[in-house]
């Protein structure tokens, strides 16, 4: 069997060898966490290479993604569906080893990383919902739910202020079983970082309320088991691993500098890496006694069959809760849940009815987290603004974890992250709100969301210029649409509380991606419909009011502005004008419909097109055509009432009628 060095050995030449060959990448991180990697992967990570998926498996995640060679070595040495072939196609089109580690491409990573500092976010909310399953499920008994997670990350996360939203957030929900470790080689693509991060790191997490273990040394397998199993005791609190290592290191020239952060080693620094290794084998040759030293199938496969026998015992002894369970790890909906969200429209029609849509929010809330017990909410310090708690709402705390609530106080990048990962792990459904402006904040979290199709959603309220006195600086304008360019993501503009329930039904129905629902300060009256305009709500797009005979203008509107749609089309109608008021709550949705519904809705013949949003125009002129007419607002808005700011800004029914009078 070989020794440790050496297996750490392989990870550091597979490493290099398959940078090199890519000509592009990382060495340097995966050469300097090898030997904390070993000790991890060989002495103490529960998991199944067999079954990537088993539930109850450590998650592991590489925050330094760049390092991502470290994690496909791990993968591939230990047993996964990884070959050595797919090594070789590191960084190449359609590989399973891409640049970063993306989930869903590659069997065992567990989350995308390379934005630095969002792998620990991702695996802060891994660890809470972990612990909120194990409150809610686990039993004197049996313990389906008991699992660590473990996060590698570097200085450059640490420099990501997201680092200190969650990190001070793990500490006060005393997250236990999360295990951090920090790459200390004090290198960064620009060079030794002592220049620009001079932060005392353990003083900081201890301050935070973490168990810090410093000074350890990342290259010595004794002192590294040390501090895992300090960290495994605490049981009450987070724990980061301080691990001084050198970057690159094994590599005689370059080991210690910026020079194997982000590029290969070269044919020559290589020869003399093997020398110094002692690693006399060809680019991406392993000793079978090195994957003899490392296959972890077996020892998988063991741990997986006792957890087996452990839920076995959990269904006979408590068979409602397993099947719930199943349910929830599953990520399926209960088998009713489409009859549900129909009904729940259709209780919502109550014509005449002023709620705004932040309200009609919280009541949709209300009614699908009383069948969902998944529903993990909360909100970014904005709970009474955002209304995304119901009266079933209980608080998640350090000491009481069987909760469905989460204050993320003023963190809503952290927040937005957190849910990533809690979706990843498994079990729960997160939602969370802040204001729509503040999304902005958030932006690149929700971009991963939608980037890994995770069913994370965003409860955006104060959706417009309406909010009002606030001013400018918390008024939306461009928002909707950088969401709306967002791939995978669905964005909801409702108009009314019927709407925000469809809404809600389409964002918790989606498995394959994220909603955003951008809801209003200010009430909103709700618009009468038929059958058959209720049943149309989902597709993203539909006839809300239509003209006697084919129309002469299609009005595209969302949110607030639908009402005013209407009653300029009532008066225009007064005069003999044909005017047909689509709502569309959901532009993807609606486009992705197939043209013959999207032409009934919208005719292709009737090319006088008037679109009326109160946010930024861009995203509508695809609809309403060369000659269509957006009315919009491309500028930022002013701090006033909000009645008076909408009509300022022309989000007016006199408004509509002079613009559609002037397109005919």
């Amino acid at each position: 069997m070989a020794n440790r060095s050496t297996l750490a050995n392989a990870i550091r030449v597979l490493s290099m060898d398959a940078v090199q060959k890519a000509n592009s990448g990382h060495p340097g991180a995966p050469m300097g966490m090898a030997d904390i990697a070993e000790v991890l992967w060989n002495d103490y990570l529960v998991h199944n290479p067999a079954n990537p998926n088993w539930f109850n498996r450590d998650r592991f995640v590489l925050s330094n993604g760049h390092g991502s060679m470290l994690i496909y070595s791990l993968l591939h040495l230990s047993g996964y569906d990884l070959s050595i072939e797919d090594l070789k196609d590191f960084r190449q089109m359609d590989a399973k080893t891409p640049g970063h580690p993306e989930y869903g491409y590659t069997p065992g990573v567990e989350t995308t990383t390379g934005p630095l500092g969002q792998g620990l976010a991702n695996a802060v909310g891994m660890a809470l919902t972990e612990k909120i399953l194990a409150a809610q499920f686990n039993k004197k008994d049996a313990s389906l739910v008991d699992h660590h997670t473990y996060v590698f990350l570097g200085d450059g996360c640490l420099m990501e202020g997201i680092s200190h939203e969650v990190s001070s957030l793990a500490g006060t929900l005393g997250l236990g079983k999360l295990v951090a470790f920090y790459d200390d080689n004090q290198i960064s693509i620009d060079g030794d970082v002592s220049g620009w991060f001079t932060d005392k790191t353990p003083k900081r997490f201890e301050a935070y309320g973490w168990q810090v273990i410093s000074k350890v040394d990342g290259h010595d397998s004794g002192a590294i088991k040390a501090a895992i199993e300090a960290a495994q005791a605490d049981e009450d609190r987070p724990t980061l691993i301080c691990c001084k290592t050198k970057i690159g290191a094994g590599a005689p020239n370059k080991e210690g500098t910026a020079a194997c952060h982000g590029a290969p080693l070269g044919d020559e620094e290589i020869a003399a890496t093997r020398v110094n290794l002692n690693w006399p084998h060809a680019p991406f040759e392993v000793p079978e006694d090195v994957y003899a030293g490392w296959n972890a199938l077996d020892q998988g496969s063991d741990s997986e069959a006792q957890w087996s026998k452990t839920l076995a015992s959990y269904k006979a002894n408590y068979p409602r809760q397993a099947e719930e369970f199943e349910r929830r790890i599953s990520g399926e909906l209960p088998a009713n849940f489409d009859q549900l969200i129909q009904r729940f429209v259709e209780e919502s029609q109550t014509e005449g009815a002023k709620v705004a849509s932040r309200k009609a929010s919280q009541l949709a809330i209300e009614k699908f987290a009383a069948e969902l017990p998944e529903m993990l909410g909360g909100s970014a310090d904005l709970t009474g603004s955002n209304l995304t708690n119901w009266s079933g709402s209980k608080t998640v705390t350090a000491h009481d974890t069987s909760g469905n609530y989460i204050y993320y106080g003023v963190r809503e990048f952290g927040m937005a992250a957190i849910m990533n990962g809690m979706a990843l792990h498994s079990g729960v459904i997160p939602y969370g709100g802040t204001f729509l402006i503040f999304m902005e904040y958030a932006r690149n979290a929700i971009r991963m969301a939608a980037l890994m199709k995770q069913r994370s959603i965003y409860v955006f309220t104060h959706d417009s210029i309406g909010l009002g006195e606030d001013g400018p600086t918390h008024q939306p304008v461009e928002q909707i649409t950088s969401l709306r360019s967002t791939p995978n993501m669905h964005t909801w503009r409702p108009c009314d509380t019927v709407e925000t329930m469809a809404a809600w039904g389409s964002a918790l129905s989606r498995s394959d991606g994220p909603t955003a629902l951008a809801l209003s300060r200010q009430g909103l009256a709700c618009q009468p419909r038929d059958a058959k305009t209720l049943g149309q709500i989902k597709q993203g797009g539909y006839t809300l009011a239509d003209s006697d005979g084919e129309p002469e203008v299609v009005v595209i509107a969302t949110g607030s502005e639908v009402g005013i749609a209407v009653d300029a089309k009532v008066l225009l109608g007064a005069k003999g004008t044909k005017v047909r008021v689509v709502s569309m709550p959901c532009v993807e949705l609606f486009t992705a419909q197939d043209s013959a519904y999207q032409n009934s809705v919208i005719p292709e013949g009737c090319r006088k097109r008037l679109a009326v949003e109160a946010g930024h125009s861009m995203s509508w002129y695809k609809l309403v055509g060369l000659d269509g007419a957006v009315i919009g607002i491309d500028t930022f808005g002013e701090s006033a009432p909000g009645p008076e700011l909408m009509e300022h800004f022309g989000f007016s029914t006199e408004n509509v009628v002079k613009a559609i009078e002037r397109m005919l």
